[in-house]
């Protein structure tokens, strides 16, 4: 049967009820002085960065306005209605977009395959739990620290230099970006397996390579699985703007778009862009739960 618990004296709960403002007044005072120094940096940060707060509210409504613009026509029969009212005129050059939206799908496919790869092997050799000597792994960590620092536009730009125009350097871009990001996801999942198998395996007489293909393989490949899909889904985010300097996709046509103010045909072309990160994310959701409830039930 429940009882009920005696009450403390006044006198025992008095020093009880002291410690616990003074925690909470710490607490209290802990939060502050970190809010405090977030915004100070942040103050800092803009002060350095030169912002103008008064020109940037100042001039907010250019933005807006720009925004309104893309979605009204600007020539044709139907200037300064909303694009809606004529989609066929709107979307005047699907046939063409559509086409350069595959490429750019492709661009992000090949890279994240590349990429996936890539990290999938580096991953190995720089997992702290896998044994490896620590200059080799060193080595291997800052080579994807490089990879994943360098902006994918900045690599793609080297390398629309070095092979020119078209698909292939935003495949590289992508690949070599990916290969960073992965490799540093991939090798958190190693870090994290059990370590088990690794031992029964090494005991075994088994190398190194066999010890990752049977003893670490099958525990990590969903997770690998599952986070190939979420890279793919920013790649063919990334891959939209490989155009703006010339690495294929459908980017060529939007900064063409934007630079020659052809407003209709931004908002045109954004939208099909949007559509289509869109259905790319729905699928990869789906796909990506049915690694992660595999993995849970396994």
């Amino acid at each position: 049967m429940p009882t009920a618990l005696p009450r403390l004296s006044d006198d025992r709960l008095r020093p009880l009820a002291a410690a616990y403002a003074t925690s909470l007044a710490a607490a209290r005072t802990r939060i502050w002085i970190g809010a405090g120094g977030i915004v100070a940096l942040v103050l800092v940060s803009g002060w350095f960065a030169e912002v103008d707060l008064v020109r940037m509210f100042g001039r907010i409504g250019t933005f807006t306005d720009y925004i309104g613009r893309i979605f009204v026509f600007d020539n044709g029969d139907n200037v300064g209605r909303f694009v809606l009212v004529a989609p066929g005129e709107w979307m005047w050059g699907l046939a063409h977009w559509s086409k350069l939206i595959l490429e750019t799908l492709l661009i992000a496919y090949s890279g994240t395959i590349l990429g996936a790869i890539g990290g999938f092997v580096l991953s190995f050799m720089s997992a702290r739990n896998l044994g490896r000597a620590p200059l080799m792994r060193g080595g291997v960590k800052r080579l994807l620290e490089i990879c994943r620092t360098v902006p994918e536009l900045v690599f793609a730009l080297v390398f629309v230099i070095a092979f020119g125009l078209g698909a292939l350097p935003g495949v590289l871009a992508i690949a070599i970006h990916t290969t960073g990001a992965l490799g540093k996801l991939f090798a958190e999942v190693v870090e994290n397996i059990d370590m088990k198998p690794v031992e029964g395996t090494t005991a075994a007489g088994g190398s190194w390579w066999q010890t990752v293909r049977f003893a670490v393989v099958p525990q990590v490949l969903s997770n690998f699985a599952s986070y190939t899909l979420l890279r793919f889904e920013i790649n063919v985010r990334g891959a939209s703007v490989m155009g703006f300097v010339g690495a294929g996709g459908i980017g060529q046509d939007l900064i063409e778009a934007i630079r020659k103010f052809y407003y209709a045909d931004v908002s045109a072309i954004l939208v099909l862009i949007i559509l289509t990160v869109m259905v790319i994310d729905l699928g990869t959701e789906r796909l990506r739960h049915r690694f992660i409830a595999r993995e849970a039930h396994a």
